[in-house]
């Protein structure tokens, strides 16, 4: 039997997997070479674009399957490699190289798609690695269909194994699933990477940056992966599977205390109630929503509608999809947020112009204010549903309050419009605003008058507040969700809420963190909404700690000056009260 041996790397994703190791090699698509006549070249072209459809559907749905299972800032990964797919320049050059060359389409695709890889590849910065990495899982998916060959993932492992790799490409991460990919380890690979984001985010413990592991790893090695602490166990002896699968057990029970809480509220020891909701984006994830234990839906992002398509949605499918949520899971309600399209989400068929920034152009609501045909279209599609469940309306990216006044007045005048047509609705749903910049939050107190909640979206609060695209590695480390101006105007949001008697949750990525949910609870937090998955370990971080005591400590702590200090002390308490979290790596 081979001796035991020790590799250390970057633990990116936390847990313990114990299994048999499965050598993964992505399979590399040779590029034939072959010359075309100039008759040739418009049935080349037309493969060409045949083999972008193929690849922008498959990328939708491994986009589409993240959104639904782990969430939508996950999800955002593939609108990378969807703008590539979509990108008119790169198949505009494509068709001048088939005339020009006189060669078959895969040859000169690859040309055109490699120089893009060659001037990503000149520039030392981890940002532009991970784009590197897409445009590789682009290229080689298009060239996968231009071979009319069906692509191969990790998906189709024939049984439940520890994969080892070189690298892992973005979508294969996607597809990995509980019981068929216990964990995985690979020689590339940071911190920041997407392989890692995907490992965390599916809950699959992952090491990576191990050098050159698969190198001395073959398929049916006994393997032991601790994600915790960065180290995989090849060949482990006896005493130290052991001892792994003694901390396997403590997992185990921690996981099945969070199964028994699943149906119960959110409710601290001294009784003060958080409502506990999910955020989504399709219909099919209303069973992940029911089996996670939330309560309805805080944020329905509407926006899925309208991409990945040709046309826009029409009214009456619209309305469908809103009825099937709202049915799906009556009586709790459901917060419907209208279209958040422009920024970083990309739909060609609305023909939203190019800009410099995006993240402060027109999108949101300034799109919906200018564009009131296609906002009424998706207002009566709103209102129509409201029959069927418990809605809950909301508008994105309040700036000021003119901006919801504006919104409101337009949603009076459909509402009107549906009265002339003996439409029915329901005219009793609560009418809500995103607080995700900074001057809305400043002004809470004049936009409460006009609403009958808040739902503080963080995500673009923190960017907006601190100036930081946490997407740029350069930067990322200034983006700090406990900077002392972040939660100063969320105390001011909450505050401005409750002063107007208008209930305030929060949907962003904060809300998930177990340590910063303790500390927004003991801000007066109405309501969290987070991925479903993430649902039952805020729930046991609410049940495990005492409101008048975590009330005491967030006044305390966010008088403290520094960002670091803030979330050590977070941390420490979260540790204090619920240890199990730290100990099993799942904060």
């Amino acid at each position: 039997m081979a001796a035991e041996q020790s590799y250390y790397g970057l633990g990116v994703s936390p847990g313990v997997a114990i299994g048999t190791a499965y050598l993964f090699k992505q399979e590399t698509t040779a590029v034939p070479e072959r010359t075309i006549t100039a008759e040739q070249v418009e049935p080349e072209y037309a493969r060409f674009l045949e083999a972008l459809q193929a690849s922008r559907e498959q990328v939708m749905s491994v986009r589409k399957r993240v959104a639904g299972e782990v969430g939508e800032e996950q999800a955002k990964i593939f609108d990378f490699q969807i703008h590539i797919i979509n990108d008119k320049h790169l198949a505009g050059e494509v068709k001048e190289r088939l005339a020009a060359r006189l060669q078959n389409v895969e040859v000169v695709f690859t040309e055109s798609i490699e120089r893009y890889i060659q001037l990503l590849s000149d520039i030392d910065d981890e940002l532009f690695r991970e784009r590197r990495t897409d445009i590789r899982d682009v290229r080689d998916r298009i060239l996968t269909n231009l071979a009319e060959r069906r692509p191969r993932g990790i998906e189709e492992l024939p049984f439940a194994s520890v994969v080892v790799a070189h690298d892992i490409a973005p979508s294969d991460a996607a597809m990995m699933e509980h019981g068929k990919v216990l964990a995985f380890a690979t020689d590339l690979g940071g911190r920041t990477s997407h392989t890692a984001i995907m490992a965390a985010s599916l809950g699959i413990p992952a090491v990576v940056s191990l050098h050159d592991l698969s190198l001395k790893v073959q398929s049916g090695d006994s393997v032991i992966v601790d994600g915790h602490r960065g180290i995989v166990v090849v060949n482990p002896t006896e005493e130290m599977l052991q001892r792994y699968n003694r901390e396997l057990f403590r997992i185990k029970e921690f996981e099945d205390e969070l199964a028994e809480i699943r149906e119960e509220p959110a409710v601290t020891t001294d009784g003060h109630r958080v409502v506990l909701s999910a955020n989504i984006e399709l219909p099919d994830e209303i069973p992940n929503v029911r089996a996670h234990g939330a309560e309805g839906v805080g944020l329905y992002r509407t926006e899925f509608l309208y991409m990945s398509r040709e046309s826009l949605p029409s009214e009456d499918e619209q309305y469908e999809a809103y009825k099937a949520i709202l049915e799906g899971l009556a009586p709790d309600p459901v917060i419907i947020r209208t279209f958040d399209l422009g920024g970083d989400k990309f739909v060609s068929h609305l023909d939203i112009p190019f800009e410099l920034n995006p993240f402060l152009g027109w999108r949101a609501i300034r799109f919906c204010l200018e564009r009131v045909d296609l906002f009424k279209v998706q207002l009566r599609a709103i209102l129509r549903a409201s029959v069927h469940g418990n809605l809950k309306l909301m508008y994105p990216m309040i700036s000021s309050v003119d901006e919801v006044v504006s919104a409101n007045a337009i949603l009076d005048e459909t509402k009107e419009e549906l009265l002339r047509d003996n439409v029915p609705f329901n005219e009793s749903f609560e009418i809500g605003a995103m607080i995700e910049v900074p001057s809305a939050a400043m002004t809470a107190d004049i936009i409460a008058g006009e609403v009958d909640f808040f739902s503080i979206g963080t995500n673009d609060l923190i960017q907006y507040t601190l100036a930081v695209e946490r997407t740029n590695d350069k930067i990322a480390h200034l983006y700090k969700p406990c900077h002392p101006g972040v939660l100063r105007l969320v105390k001011m949001t909450i505050d401005a809420a409750h002063e107007h008697d208008i209930w305030v949750g929060m949907c962003g990525e904060m809300a998930a963190d177990p340590a910063v949910a303790m500390l927004l609870v003991g801000m007066g937090i109405d309501e969290l909404s987070v991925s479903a998955i993430a649902v039952p370990k805020i729930k046991k971080v609410i049940r495990s700690i005492s409101y008048a005591e975590v009330v005491d400590f967030a006044r305390d702590v966010i008088r403290y000056n520094r960002a670091e200090r803030i979330r050590e002390m977070a941390d420490e308490r979260l540790r204090s009260v619920l240890p199990e979290l730290s100990e099993h790596g799942a904060s």
